[in-house]
Formats: C-alpha cells, structure tokens, sequence
C-alpha cells in the first residue's frame, strides 16, 4: 500500500521549509528533521516511501544515516535519495555505495 510519506533530512531550515512546501503541495505527507538520529527514529516509526538525505551534516553524515538504514532489516528497502552541494564524483560515488538510489546537487529546481 502506497502512503507518500517523505522524509526530509537537511541541517538548513531552509531547505527543508522550501521541500517541504513543494512536497506537501504535491500531496505527499512529509517529515522533516535537520540530524541523521531523528531520521532514523522518525523512519522505524514511520516507514516512508522514500527519504531525501542530505550528507553534510553535524553528528551523522548522511552517509552514516543511509548505513545504518540499509543495515536495519525494517528500514533497508526504504529508498533513498542523496540532495547535497557537493558534486565531486567521490561523493556520487559513496553515495551509491552505501545504498542510495538516486543523487541530486544543490540548488536543484522542482
């Protein structure tokens, strides 16, 4: 059963106000949180359809976050999408690695 729950995980409240706004307008039903340790609370609790995961973060990278997720047995196939400024092929590739399905650079357009 399809819920379009969407977590979103960015330290910058911008960006998820923005995100958030636009998904919410689309219908989608979505959680916001700016640390890899909330995510990961709110995606056993929740199990979204998807998670939109920024890397560069205090405490827990996204690359961490996406780890443990896909570690989980109740939360690896929840997919994950990488959104992050940095747009070295190093991190596209790490990104994958560690289980992401797709990878956007900032600024991106909707």
């Amino acid at each position: 059963m399809t819920t379009n729950n969407i977590i979103i995980v960015d330290d910058t409240p911008a960006n998820l106000q923005f995100l958030n706004s636009a998904l919410t307008k689309q219908g989608y039903r979505v959680y916001s949180t700016i640390n890899g340790k909330m995510a990961i609370k709110i995606a056993k609790r929740e199990q979204p359809d998807l998670i939109l995961l920024d890397i560069k973060m205090p405490d827990m990278d996204g690359y961490e976050v996406c780890t443990y997720l896909k570690a989980d047995e109740e939360t690896r196939d929840i997919p994950i999408i990488f959104v992050s400024a940095l747009n070295e092929t190093f991190d596209k590739v790490k990104a994958f690695s560690v289980g992401g399905v797709d990878y956007i650079t900032k600024p991106f357009q909707m």
